[in-house]
C-alpha cells in the first residue's frame, strides 16, 4: 500500500449507497484498503451482493464491525463513511469517534444519512419523529455541499440528501447574488434507488415503471435542508417543494421557478451561475435544459437556466446516488484529507443505463 493511502471504513455497505461508494472507492488512487462493513452481511462476498463489483473486488468479504475497529487501534488516519440508516448513523459514528480518541487515530468522517443534517435536536425530533440518536455531536458537524463552503468546516461532515443537493445548486447562487424575489417553487423527479434496496408497496418496479407520482408535497423533510443550504448567511429563503417518484432507477431531475427582481436574459443568468460557479469542477451550466443520461454514473450536476421576463426557469440534473450521496461523501472527504477535490470522481456517465 503506498504510503499516501488512507485506510477506509464504510459503515452500511451493503445497501445501494455503500454499492456506490464501494464503486468509486475501488478506482480511487489515495484511497484504500476498504473495510466494507456489513452488519447483516458478514463474512459475505462482496461480488455475490453487488455482481457488478467482481472485477474490483475479486473475493473479497464484508467486514465485522470489529474487523474494522482494529484499524483505529494503530493510531493512524482513517476515512469513515457512514451510510447507515437514518436514526442508526449518528450513534454509530459518535462510538466510532470516543474509540478514535482513545488511540489516538485521527479520524475524517462524512455521514451520507440524515442525522447530522438539521443541526438542532429539536428540529430533528419534529421532522422524523424521533429524538436524535446522538446529540453530543450537533455541536461539531456541519451540513454543507462543498461547492457552497470553502475549506473543511468539520472533520465530522454531512452530506445533505440527494433532493436538497439537486435544488440547492441551482437555488443557492440566485438567492445569494440577490436576484430572486420570494419564494423558489421547485418540483422534482427522482429514480427508484433513492428509496433504498427493500421494496415497498410504491417502490418496487412493477408499481413504479411505467408511472409517477407526487408524494409529500410541501411537506417532505428535505424542505428544512434546502432553506438552511439556500438561504447561507443571508436570511432565510422560501422553499415550496413537490418531489415524485419516477420510473427510473438512477439520476433526479429538478425543475425550480423563481420570480426576479428585475428582468434579466436567459444568457444573463447563465453567465451569474456560471460565474458563481467557476470553482466548482462538477457543476456545469449549459445553455439548453440538460438530460438526466448526461449524468447518470458521475459526480456532476448539470443547470441550465430560461427565463421570460421576471420569471425564471432553472433545471438542474444529478445521480441520486453519486453526486447525491456516495460521490458528494467522496468529494468532501478528498478535501478533508487534503488530496485535490475530484481525486477519483472524474467519473464518465453511464449513457445508454
Amino acid at each position: 500500500m503506498p504510503a499516501e493511502q488512507v485506510p477506509v471504513v464504510v459503515l452500511g455497505s451493503a445497501g445501494y449507497v455503500g454499492g456506490e461508494l464501494l464503486r468509486i472507492l475501488a478506482l480511487h488512487p489515495l484511497l484504500g484498503p476498504v473495510a466494507a462493513v456489513s452488519e447483516s452481511k458478514p463474512g459475505s462476498v462482496i461480488a455475490d451482493v453487488f455482481p457488478h463489483l467482481a472485477a474490483a473486488f475479486g473475493a473479497q468479504t464484508f467486514a465485522s464491525t470489529a474487523e474494522a475497529e482494529a484499524l483505529l487501534r494503530s493510531g493512524q488516519r482513517v476515512a469513515l463513511f457512514s451510510a447507515l440508516p437514518h436514526g442508526e448513523s449518528a450513534g454509530r459514528i459518535a462510538q466510532w469517534i470516543q474509540l478514535a480518541q482513545a488511540n489516538g487515530a485521527d479520524l475524517h468522517v462524512v455521514d451520507i444519512s440524515a442525522d447530522l443534517r438539521l443541526g438542532s435536536a429539536a428540529l430533528h425530533e419534529q421532522v422524523y419523529g424521533k429524538p436524535h440518536p446522538a446529540p453530543q455531536l450537533l455541536d461539531t458537524a456541519v451540513c454543507a455541499l462543498p461547492e457552497l463552503v470553502a475549506g473543511v468546516p468539520s472533520k465530522v461532515m454531512a452530506h445533505p440528501g440527494c433532493f436538497t443537493t439537486a435544488v440547492t445548486l441551482a437555488c443557492r447562487p440566485l438567492h445569494a447574488l440577490a436576484l430572486s424575489d420570494g419564494a423558489f417553487f421547485a418540483s422534482a423527479i427522482t429514480g427508484s434507488t433513492g428509496s433504498g434496496r427493500e421494496p415497498t408497496a410504491t417502490t418496487h418496479h412493477p408499481w413504479r415503471h411505467g408511472n409517477m407520482r407526487a408524494y409529500s408535497p410541501l411537506t417532505h423533510r428535505h424542505e428544512h435542508e434546502m432553506r438552511r443550504l439556500v438561504s447561507g448567511k443571508e436570511g432565510c429563503a422560501e422553499i415550496l417543494f413537490v418531489p415524485h417518484s419516477g420510473p427510473f432507477a438512477r439520476g433526479i431531475h429538478a425543475t425550480i421557478h423563481v420570480r426576479l427582481k428585475r428582468e434579466h436574459s436567459a444568457a444573463e443568468l447563465r453567465a451569474a451561475l456560471a460565474a458563481f460557479y467557476k470553482n466548482a469542477p462538477f457543476v456545469a451550466v449549459g445553455a439548453a435544459p440538460p438530460a438526466l443520461k448526461d449524468v447518470v454514473g458521475t459526480n456532476r450536476c448539470h443547470l441550465a437556466v430560461e427565463c421570460r421576463g421576471k420569471d425564471a426557469v432553472v433545471f438542474s440534473v444529478i445521480d441520486n446516488l453519486t453526486k447525491g450521496a456516495s460521490g458528494g461523501a467522496v468529494q468532501w472527504m478528498n478535501r478533508m484529507l487534503g488530496f485535490a477535490e475530484d481525486t477519483g470522481l472524474k467519473l464518465p456517465g453511464l449513457g445508454w443505463n
